[in-house]
């Protein structure tokens, strides 16, 4: 072997590591071997310890490694699981950003002066004149124009789905919320409402899905209670948790994951993206890093994993006035980026329609953008939509126990059974079953939303 007379040397910094130095030589060549062997200043320590005078009892770790080194694992650290966020709220991180988002302090201002019930007036104004501009009809007389209904009123089916709103209250203040939720917003359900709620579900056999939604439900201290209640009353009944992850980390939530598994609660979870930018950009600063947190902690506890009974299903809706991918292969991308990433499993992703009203109405009124936006759901509607929409067979109820076809009537203040704008309508007190057939739906042009692509009921 020729030797360079470049200078190199490898030095041992523990016991049990070779030590090899080569250094310039005169040799034109050597053979590693022999006598031969020690005519080059090329040096090769063995780690049997035979020049040292040091012995193993003066080691106290030497020898416990197994030779069986086919078994050796390197333990994964994972520095997204992050345990050091448990207990430490957002909600100051988010109304920092409230603060700052002058979007934001707009709308607010605004709503103070005019009040909720003209400022959702405007909005239906907006929409249909945006409409108009394009020649579209109503939404119930373009249904029977494109032959998905046979006449301009949809009929109730028997209730099957049972959705709560317990309260507006939210630790973070998403861009696209058409809820308006925020940490300001301090409607929550009472007692007496939710107890309410679990005695007409009693009442409703035909309901097998109870909905369990916000603002962040689980923040409600009514949240625990409807669960512990509907789960008593029905064990086969299906609960779903709308979370948003980041609740997971809330003080005095600590637990909370381990109510939901103890109860059997499936969780549908949103996450607009697998990349912290559009995350973070949707719903505010460091709600990407507490999603994915959330997200393990869930698989900990068997959520998401095969055949563990216990369901985490995912929920994209777009950053902006375009429709979502397929969701077929949105689901296989995230599964794909979302395990290979940062080892997480889920069950199914649902994609979902932005709906042209509240905060994702007014961020396409300031960019110009709400004509071109009902003008790309209407160009997309679809017939088959129609057969499976959220007031067909969903009975929505209000934190103040307000009744509403769907959950999108109930921001906009569409009471069922009133022709008022938050204004009047039945409540839980004033029925005596979820069995509502005979009274008919209120559609409106915000409709168009949810018979886009593949809607978003």
């Amino acid at each position: 072997m020729k030797l360079s007379p470049l200078a190199c040397a490898v030095v041992a910094l523990g016991y049990g590591e070779t030590a090899v130095a080569f250094t310039s030589s005169q040799h034109s060549s050597s053979r590693l071997s022999g006598a031969n062997f020690g005519t080059t200043s090329t040096v090769l320590r063995s780690s049997s310890g035979t020049t040292s005078s040091t012995k193993a009892k003066d080691l106290p770790d030497y020898g416990k490694t197994s030779v069986d080194i086919g078994t050796h694992k390197l333990e994964k650290i994972d520095k997204w699981r992050r345990r050091d966020l448990d207990g430490k709220s957002l909600v100051e991180d988010t109304l920092t950003e409230m603060e700052n988002d002058q979007d934001f302090q707009r709308t607010a201002e605004k709503i103070a002066v005019v009040g909720e019930k003209r400022m959702s007036i405007e909005e239906r104004t907006q929409r249909r004149r945006a409409l108009d501009s394009l020649g579209v009809p109503t939404f119930n007389q373009f249904l029977v124009a494109q032959g998905a209904a046979s006449s301009p009123v949809l009929h109730r089916r028997d209730a099957e789905v049972l959705q709560l709103n317990i309260g507006l209250y939210c630790n973070q203040a998403c861009g696209h919320c058409h809820v308006e939720s925020s940490p300001l917003r301090k409607e929550m359900m009472t007692a007496e409402t939710a107890s309410q709620c679990i005695e007409l579900l009693k009442k409703s056999p035909t309901i097998h899905t109870l909905d369990i939604t916000g603002g962040a439900p689980e923040l409600n201290d009514s949240f625990r209670l409807i669960v512990s209640l509907a789960r008593a009353l029905r064990p086969d009944l299906k609960i779903l948790d709308r979370c948003n992850l980041t609740v997971l980390q809330e003080p005095g939530q600590e637990d909370l994951v381990d109510f939901l598994a103890e109860h059997g609660v499936s969780v549908v979870a949103s996450l607009p993206c697998y990349s912290a930018e559009n995350v973070d950009k949707q719903r505010g600063s460091g709600v990407f890093e507490r999603s994915i947190a959330a997200l393990l902690a869930l698989n900990e506890a068997g959520y998401g994993l095969p055949d563990s009974g216990l369901e985490l299903d995912l929920v994209y809706n777009p950053l902006g006035g375009f429709l979502p991918p397929p969701q077929e292969s949105l689901e296989a991308k995230y599964k794909e980026e979302l395990e290979e990433n940062f080892g997480i499993l889920f069950n199914q992703l649902y994609t979902m329609t932005n709906m042209p009203i509240k905060r994702f109405a007014d961020f396409l009124y300031r960019r110009d953008e709400l004509k071109d936006y009902m003008d790309l759901l209407v160009r997309n509607f679809n017939a088959d939509t129609t057969k499976n929409l959220m007031c067909l067979n969903t009975i929505s109820i209000g934190y103040d126990g307000k009744i509403f076809d769907c959950d999108f009537n109930q921001q906009l203040g569409y009471g069922m059974g009133s022709s008022e704008v938050h204004e009047g309508g039945k409540t839980v007190f004033d029925v005596e079953s979820f069995n509502l057939k005979d009274i008919p739906i209120k559609n409106d042009n915000h409709c168009f939303g949810c018979t886009a692509g593949m809607g978003s009921s």
